[in-house]
């Protein structure tokens, strides 16, 4: 979903272009409005805004110095200046700016609404993979980027002891040329590809190229990054923000990342239709603690809301362990074994079966009782281990027979067993994360109902209940059936006719209990949704 921010300081140009666009492309527009420019730069501040609709000549700041800000927050941000003044000075500036438009307010709605939709062709239009495909540098860089991959594949697995010695770290990034600085933090981000099924292992490899294609065209000019296929099959990016993109967002940096993420999801779903989820670390973290960095966010990864949705969850909350603390060491298994509990962490069900299927073909081939014993007491650890972290135990009714195989009539008979234990594991997990995600928006709702008079714009929203504001819209949609903005208005209109019963109130009170500062566009709005103004409303009730 795409946002439009419109700045103007007239608030009756401001609310009806409001009410224009809000209408418009409810499924592809998040629409946004301030009076001033200090109002809009408050909201770019917070999050990625697309479109910039706005006035030239405004008061304190002009649309055009503001400009020079947006291009600072979000460089791909497209601006159309709307003014009254067609002196040339004013066009000539405006056209100077990169992805500026300019519009004379004289021209009319239809024609703003035209330009809009121009624009928004545009910004799709350079999301397509044929502008970002540069393979003739991936396949000039591959042996260099495998080098790369083994080497911090390397670093995670004890990131406290072999990034002790800066200098050594140092030496090692010039050897590989590996453009990150070891003496600077690193931010961590995880991505999980929702892949079709039946997918051969070369097209999922051409697909991880072409999202780490995607991800390097949006990145490049804000950040020094790198990244990796994990054993989980998840891509994990490590990344510096240049010095000038961390000045340009004050400390902030976390804020412009999430809303790139989002656009990397935009062109991932239209250039080679799949969806991708992130797990981005809140704050970067030291060389000697990116282990435990990504422990965390692929345990954050296992507790999301919602399969098959792109999302991006920010780890704003968690804290890593002192160096200090003693990690625990964690059984070496083979790596049959290992993508099983990978797979059965992910909710990978049909991967997860085809494993086990393999480690049960390979039984039979096994050389010694010892060998199969040993493989299946490997796979029931697996699965123990996994309903002793979510406390699923009830799914087992004699732990002595899943932990002892002479319980069984036959080794082929024992696997069996464990092979039902995993459907009803993934059964039980699937239930539970419907039963979260009503949880969740039930929540959404009862806030709703409850803050009518508040800001419930999706921004706002989203920062209340920890969510990212473009997978909250579509994760809402997938819940309810209707757009976020159209259970807020039901809900407007429902408490507006009640408080409109009560002839004590008076019209501008009950606006403002709903949402409405403005008692003009409350009327627009009710009218709107009831056919009726709200004193019309108000009439027939006591005819009634």
């Amino acid at each position: 979903m795409y946002r439009l921010l419109i700045v103007d300081d007239e608030e009756i140009i401001t609310d009806g272009l409001y009410e224009v666009f809000n209408r418009l492309l409810p499924d592809k527009l998040d629409v946004y409005k301030v009076y001033s420019a200090k109002s809009a730069l408050e909201w770019l501040s917070r999050t990625r805004i697309d479109i910039v609709l706005t006035d030239i000549r405004m008061p304190g700041m002009s649309g055009l110095e503001m400009s020079e800000h947006i291009r600072k927050y979000w460089p791909r941000s497209k601006i159309i200046f709307l003014t009254g003044y067609s002196e040339f000075d004013y066009a000539y500036s405006a056209l100077q700016i990169p992805n500026a438009r300019y519009l004379l307010k004289t021209e009319g709605f239809d024609k703003i609404v035209e330009t809009v939709q121009e624009v928004l062709l545009e910004i799709e239009q350079g999301n397509k993979l044929n502008e970002l495909l540069e393979k003739s540098q991936e396949q000039r860089h591959a042996m260099e980027v495998i080098a790369q991959g083994n080497y911090l594949h390397h670093l995670l697995q004890d990131s406290h002891t072999l990034c002790a010695d800066t200098e050594v770290l140092k030496n090692d990034f010039r050897k590989l040329k590996i453009s990150l600085d070891a003496e600077s933090p690193v931010m961590l981000i995880l991505g999980r590809l929702t892949y079709p099924g039946g997918i051969s292992y070369l097209d999922r490899s051409e697909i991880v190229t072409s999202s780490r294609v995607i991800w390097n065209s949006f990145l490049a000019e804000m950040a020094r990054h790198t990244g990796i296929l994990d054993r989980h099959g998840d891509v994990l990016w490590l990344l510096q923000p240049f010095d000038h993109a961390a000045a340009a967002f004050n400390g902030h940096f976390s804020r412009y990342l999430e809303g790139t993420l989002e656009l990397i999801q935009d062109s991932c779903r239209q250039t080679l239709g799949l969806t991708i989820a992130f797990a981005v670390s809140g704050s970067a973290c030291e060389w000697r603690g990116i282990s435990r960095q990504y422990d965390r966010l692929h345990r954050l990864q296992q507790v999301k809301i919602g399969d098959g949705i792109s999302m991006v969850l920010i780890d704003r909350t968690g804290r890593l362990e002192p160096d200090g603390v003693k990690e625990e060491a964690g059984v070496r298994l083979n790596q049959r074994v290992e993508n099983l509990a990978a797979h059965l962490d992910a909710g990978r069900q049909e991967r997860f079966l085809e494993t086990l299927g393999e480690i049960k073909e390979g039984l039979h081939r096994a050389v010694s009782v010892e060998a199969a014993t040993e493989m299946y007491y490997t796979v029931a650890l697996v699965l123990l281990s996994y309903m002793n972290r979510w406390n699923i135990h009830g799914l087992v009714n004699d732990y002595g027979k899943l932990m002892r195989l002479d319980e069984h009539l036959s080794l082929n008979e024992g696997m069996n067993e464990l092979e039902k234990l995993a459907a009803d594991i993934f059964r039980l997990r699937s239930s539970a994360e419907k039963e979260r995600s009503s949880e969740v928006i039930e929540r959404i709702c009862d806030y709703i109902r409850s803050n009518l008079s508040e800001d419930l714009s999706l921004v706002r929203l989203a920062e209340l209940h920890y969510f990212n504001p473009t997978y909250l819209s579509r994760f809402f949609k997938q819940e309810q059936g209707i757009n976020l903005s159209e259970y807020i208005d039901n809900c407007r209109s429902v408490k507006a006719k009640e408080l409109l019963g009560n002839e004590t109130l008076k019209i501008r009170d009950v606006a403002m209990c709903v949402g409405y500062e403005a008692p003009h566009s409350f009327t627009r709005f009710f009218k709107k949704t009831t056919g009726m103004t709200p004193q019309e409303y108000r009439e027939s009730l006591l005819k009634i």
